[in-house]
């Protein structure tokens, strides 16, 4: 075990949980309008494998993609200032949190489109593999993307084309409020790349040091020039589907049981005291994000919203009531 990288990738999680737990303090007091939806429980999915992309290696998100985003290297600072729809965001406070973009790290959005994001990817892999440069493009998405049509249409492609990009389904057993496993014919997401032709790998998604291993593999072989690849991550998402859902529809004990089973960041912490990390060196790393979070959190409170005359600025001009489009 290499203890230097695991300590690294777990103050990685601590800040993407205390991220989100600031997130859903500040929507539940009005300070962030609209949906949050958290991924606590997923944060190993999110540092072990978009912890091994390049800087310039192209990612796209769900609308659960704070860990992703902050994993890529966006500033925590811009990313709080965009839930709240404030100054200073990633997007100027007009994407929020479903939406958040930041080509200058290449995250190329998070998006409130379930499964829209997988032929965009192939897209964006297009693009390079036409340019003949050795990027790759990494996509993640749910469990319930799978069912619907861009999952084969995305992964079709770029196995046609032997397209640099690499699929990973996160797996956290609900599609939003519906178990996945009672709407899925057959063996799920590795299958189904395999019917296509596609390398495909399922991994235990709460074990960061797993994840992270087969993700150096698999980005190595994408990069190589092996076509694209597909991770099944296996995890568990803490929380309801959004913020304000309390998840009664999931059964209580399986919820607690399976916390306290599988939580990425305590079996992080584990093999840490194991390796003989000190208990208040690791208290005082979560420590730190946490002030750090809040720190945050207060900052975007304190910045203006987006002057009403920038509405329009960024979109689109073809079409637009603005401008004739021909």
């Amino acid at each position: 075990m290499d203890v230097a990288r695991l300590r690294d990738q777990f103050r990685r999680m601590n800040e993407i949980r205390a991220f989100e737990l600031e997130a859903i303090e500040a929507a539940k007091d009005g300070r962030v309008l609209g949906a949050i939806h958290p991924s606590i429980g997923q944060e190993a999915v999110a540092v072990g494998i978009v912890g091994n992309l390049r800087r310039d290696d192209r990612l796209l998100s769900t609308h659960r993609g704070h860990g992703h985003t902050l994993a890529k290297g966006a500033e925590p600072r811009a990313m709080m200032c965009e839930l709240f729809g404030r100054v200073g965001g990633n997007c100027g406070g007009k994407g929020g949190s479903m939406h958040i973009a930041d080509f200058g790290v290449g995250m190329l959005g998070a998006n409130g489109v379930v499964s829209a994001n997988i032929t965009i990817a192939s897209g964006a892999a297009h693009a390079i593999k036409l340019l003949g440069d050795d990027r790759i493009v990494c996509c993640l998405f749910g469990d319930g993307a799978i069912n619907r049509g861009p999952f084969l249409e995305g992964l079709n492609w770029a196995k046609v084309f032997a397209l640099p990009v690499l699929f990973v389904c996160e797996d956290n057993d609900w599609a939003a409020t519906t178990r996945t496993r009672a709407m899925t014919a057959g063996e799920g997401a590795k299958a189904r790349a395999e019917s296509l032709g596609i390398a495909a790998e399922r991994v235990d998604g709460n074990d960061v040091g797993a994840v992270d291993e087969l993700a150096r593999e698999a980005i190595a072989r994408v990069r190589g020039g092996e076509g694209p690849f597909l991770i099944h991550a296996v995890t568990f998402r803490h929380t309801g589907h959004t913020s304000a859902d309390p998840g009664a529809y999931r059964p209580a004990e399986e919820v607690a049981r399976r916390i306290a089973e599988e939580d990425p960041i305590a079996r992080a912490r584990a093999h840490l005291e194991l390796a003989g990390v000190a208990a208040a060196d690791l208290d005082a790393d979560v420590a730190q994000v946490a002030r750090a979070m809040a720190e945050d959190a207060a900052f975007a409170s304190a910045q203006p919203y987006p002057d009403a005359d920038g509405a329009f600025d960024d979109v689109q001009d073809v079409g637009s009531p603005r401008v004739m489009a021909f």
